[in-house]
């Protein structure tokens, strides 16, 4: 049997895929490492707090409801923000039975005894008891003394608006929670806020 010799145009095909070869498998592994990369730089930096797995289920729920009650009125995602960043300073989002008068003797600034309640700590002039302690009234009181009594809210910074609408002692008092409220909002509605944490 008489072999005939591979044409030269095979040949040709046959060198530059067996030299391919080794460029092939460096652009993949290139490839590859540049994906990978790619994934981890979409991910939180490792600086930033794991904000959701600070909370429980129970605070988390809490936070979901002050956002539902500000989205009924029809409210900003910034206000929302300003409604968990605001329970998480009265209350670390836990729906509490008792206030500090209870637990500490504080007084109100007339000497009265402090009463409140929930997650906003609210006192006796805000609602009845169960109104107090019902996470979604609590918020949507909240939120109507906030149009109240900030209705120029979107030129303040947010620990004002929550000074204003609480009327505490310390102007503030909030501002430590903003990043993290920010951080929560968009961990619960899985949509980034566009607020500066």
């Amino acid at each position: 049997m008489v072999r005939t010799p591979p044409r030269r145009r095979d040949r040709v095909w046959t060198v530059i895929a067996i030299a391919g070869m080794p460029l092939l498998a460096a652009g993949l592994i290139v490839a590859s490492a540049l994906g990978a990369f790619s994934g981890i730089r979409s991910l939180a930096p490792l600086s930033s707090p794991p904000v959701v797995a600070d909370y429980d289920q129970e605070q988390r729920d809490n936070a979901a409801t002050i956002m539902r009650a500000a989205r009924d009125l029809g409210l900003s995602v910034r206000d929302q923000a300003i409604g968990i960043m605001t329970a998480m300073g009265e209350s670390s989002l836990r729906n509490i039975d008792h206030g500090d008068g209870e637990t500490s003797g504080v007084t109100n600034p007339d000497g009265t005894p402090t009463t409140s309640i929930g997650l906003f700590q609210q006192q006796d002039g805000w609602g009845s008891r169960a109104e107090r302690l019902d996470p979604y009234i609590s918020a949507t009181l909240f939120y109507r003394a906030m149009i109240m009594r900030a209705p120029d809210r979107d030129t303040l910074a947010p620990t004002l608006v929550a000074h204003r609408t609480q009327i505490n002692q310390d102007p503030d008092h909030y501002a430590r929670y903003w990043p993290r409220a920010v951080a929560l909002i968009e961990a619960l509605s899985g949509e980034e806020s566009g607020l500066d944490p």
